[in-house]
């Protein structure tokens, strides 16, 4: 099954995008080649682009908030167990402070650094990171696969704080929802929302053995998923069969 992700705004836009980011970055430090060392360099630098957003640390921690204040409303319901409710609580409390105690955005210590920051300035030119261009970094590359690991753990260290509170909001929105099975006919699928509630994530799981793609559009009054086929020259044709899919509203 493939999971297809749909944010409803822009915040949650930006949580996913860290997530995948940091996610590559984790898959890429372990990794022993140099090559794979370079991407996940560049990958420390495109968190540091996407977190660069003035208000992104204040709208974490608000979001924080608001989970502490929904989960205080569980207590003393049956059918809620305290003791994970005091675990996720010990969890939210962790990450606000860690990434309250952080001064400046993510990544804030790394601009500090002249050799890294003269890499990021060539990183995003095709080519601009040569040996000719940046020898230093170019013998850092040859140096053994461990002291090239433990730099860039180092390195994204400083952005610890930031993946934890992104990965326990997103798994706390993504258990919000409940699946339900959908059918879309002739190749397409529109669903109302309920008004009052406001959904933030859509998830939608499909089997790839059925051969299409979803596209996925939506707002706060109503969702609507457009199947196409893709084609053997690479462009995608809209579908006109029914198929059938598990869909996930998250507020």
């Amino acid at each position: 099954m493939i999971l297809y992700e749909y944010p409803f705004n822009e915040r949650i836009r930006t949580y996913l995008r860290l997530e995948q980011l940091l996610l590559r970055l984790g898959e890429l430090i372990p990794r022993i080649h140099a090559l794979d060392h370079h991407f996940a360099l560049a990958t420390i630098f495109e968190i540091m682009d996407v977190a660069a957003r003035a208000d992104l640390k204040s709208d974490i921690l608000k979001d924080i908030e608001k989970q502490k204040q929904l989960l205080a409303s569980y207590r003393g319901n049956p059918s809620i167990s305290e003791t994970a409710l005091d675990g996720i609580f010990a969890q939210l409390d962790r990450c606000f402070q860690a990434l309250n105690a952080q001064a400046g955005k993510a990544g804030q210590t790394l601009t500090e650094n002249d050799w890294l920051m003269s890499i990021r300035s060539r990183i995003g030119i095709p080519g601009g990171t040569c040996g000719f261009d940046l020898p230093s970094y170019y013998a850092w590359q040859h140096h053994a696969p461990e002291l090239r690991q433990q730099a860039l753990e180092g390195w994204a260290s400083s952005l610890a704080p930031l993946a934890e509170a992104i990965y326990v909001l997103l798994k706390l929105l993504r258990d919000s929802g409940a699946p339900q099975k959908v059918a879309a006919e002739r190749g397409h699928f529109q669903q109302n929302l309920p008004s009052g509630r406001t959904f933030q994530l859509l998830r939608l799981r499909m089997d790839p053995a059925q051969g299409v793609i979803p596209e996925i559009s939506g707002n706060r009054l109503m969702v609507s998923v457009r199947l196409m086929r893709p084609l053997d020259d690479g462009h995608l044709q809209a579908s006109t069969e029914n198929a059938s899919f598990e869909l996930t509203l998250c507020a």
